[in-house]
């Protein structure tokens, strides 16, 4: 279920900053010859992947620089009065997930949709924590093999830590319009818009330097 009607991105605009990098910025031509990425991003009802729950999951497919497909599904609270967090954050409320799809089919449809792509997310360690514990509890096995993190990509370029990796602020210096921040369909949308720049900075142009960067 789609949350989300097409945000205005501007991939190609050149990146704003107030800020020297400690790298010269790449285009985004310069990446070719690599796997299909599946870019995901979930809404959760806190912090704890013990005591909170996923509320939304998404997952963008970018395939040679253009996003080519999107899934994005509320998930249904196991009981109906538990909680679903800062809705002030993510704007998830209980009513709007009693008729979502229950949490073993959702990881079902995610990990068909992911298998056999690079899973990538901006902190994927929070992210994929999440989502293992989730699948591991409805006994869906999730392919591990090639996960790669964009925060983890922007911070190797800021050796010396002078600017904010956070995602609204890679939005701003690539270019990306991300109208609806802490919506799981446009973080992931944001999240595979800027994956091109952090690649293309990095020279990685091929799977062997993909590789490289994979999350062990």
């Amino acid at each position: 279920m789609s949350r989300a009607d097409a945000a205005v991105v501007v991939p190609g605009a050149t990146p704003a900053t107030t800020r020297s990098l400690s790298h010269p910025l790449a285009t985004v031509d310069a990446v070719s010859q690599l796997p299909p990425f599946s870019v995901i991003d979930i809404e959760t009802s806190g912090l704890s992947t013990r005591r909170h729950r996923i509320l939304q999951l998404a997952v963008a497919r970018l395939v040679d620089d253009e996003i080519v497909d999107e899934w994005s599904t509320l998930v249904r609270l196991r009981w109906p009065w538990q909680r679903t967090g800062p809705r002030r954050v993510h704007g998830i409320t209980r009513r709007s997930l009693r008729d979502a799809p229950d949490q073993p089919s959702v990881l079902a449809e995610f990990a068909r949709r992911v298998d056999g792509t690079v899973v990538v997310a901006h902190n994927m360690s929070f992210d994929w924590t999440f989502l293992e514990r989730a699948a591991a509890r409805q006994g869906v096995e999730l392919d591990a093999s090639r996960r790669l993190c964009t925060l983890w990509l922007s911070r190797r370029l800021d050796p010396d830590r002078e600017l904010s990796h956070r995602l609204g602020d890679l939005c701003d210096r690539y270019g990306v319009v991300n109208d609806r921040p802490h919506d799981a369909v446009y973080d992931a949308r944001a999240t595979a818009l800027v994956l091109p720049h952090l690649l293309a900075a990095h020279e990685i142009t091929d799977e062997a330097g993909l590789a490289t960067h994979y999350e062990r």
